[in-house]
Order: C-alpha cells, then structure tokens, then sequence
C-alpha cells in the first residue's frame, strides 16, 4: 500500500502536502487483525533513475528458484517424516507443531518472548513469527532455526507494529 493518500510520505526530498498525519491516518484504516495475517511488512522505498541505471548486484532468479524448490522440498519430508498429513510447508503448519519444530535455542526464545512483549504479538501473530523463522532457516540449509532467522523473521513485522502503534 501508499505510505499516505498521496503517496510522498517518506520520500527523499518530497513532502506530503498533510504531513505525518497523512500517513498515519491513512495507515490506520487498515485494521489490526488484517494487518496480522500478513506475514512480511517491509518498506520499498520509490526507484529512482540511479538504481534503475546502476548494475543489478543481486543473486540470479535461477539460483533464487533453486533455494526455494530446496526449502519446500526439506519442509514436505520433514511434515511428512511428522506424520502430518496434507501438511507441505511451513505455512501450512499448525502452531502447536510449529513450536515443537522451531526448537531454538535460549538467547533466541528470550529475543522472541522479549519482542513479543515489546511488539505486543497475538497468537496468530507469534505462530506466524515462527513460521517465517522456519522458512529462513530452511532457506539458509540451517537444521535449527538460530536467533538470526527469529530476529529476521520479526524485523518483517516491525512496520506494521510501527505503525500500529503510531494509530
């Protein structure tokens, strides 16, 4: 979506013609519930012509594609090695799997009760969290999901938190 009606709120060197309140009152009609059934919320900041004109430093789409079809391929033989059936990705399971499979360590179960206190996470909104998680470390070929894929995972979160709270 706009940052605000107009779409400038943010931008280098443009100004919305109604300032911060635009963005927030336009942010704020998109309700909380929605909001937490979106899993990734990040900022895409306008392209300008220097990146358009600039070399694309960014990994190939073949090797993007390879990643993922590796990942969805670990997921479907652990749900199935779990027994859970019709279950093929991480986003498919249910949250009382999800948290037996996202097994992390100490310092990434009290960075994640820290931000889900700090962000006010619900239910959904935490199982969510693990999920992305999972899917990171499945990304990255990682058995175990670290603090990394967990901070990872809730920085997606964090502009809709933002702006919820600025409603």
């Amino acid at each position: 979506m706009n940052p605000c009606r107009c779409g400038m709120a943010g931008e280098p060197g443009m100004t919305c013609r109604r300032g911060r309140r635009c963005a927030d009152d336009y942010q704020a009609r998109v309700s909380g519930p929605f909001l937490d059934r979106i899993d990734l919320r990040i900022e895409v900041p306008a392209v300008t012509a220097v990146d358009l004109i600039g070399p694309a430093a960014s990994e190939a789409s073949a090797a993007v594609a390879a990643r993922v079809a590796a990942a969805r391929a670990v997921q479907a033989q652990r749900y199935a090695a779990a027994g859970a059936d019709g279950v093929r990705t991480n986003a498919q399971c249910p949250a009382a799997l999800i948290e037996t499979l996202v097994a992390a360590d100490g310092a990434a179960l009290a960075l994640l009760r820290d931000a889900a206190e700090a962000m006010r996470l619900s239910a959904r909104g935490y199982h969510r969290v693990l999920k992305v998680a999972r899917t990171l470390a499945d990304l990255d070929g990682a058995d175990a999901v670290g603090r990394i894929h967990l901070a990872e995972s809730l920085s997606f979160r964090m502009f809709g938190a933002v702006t919820a709270l600025a409603a």
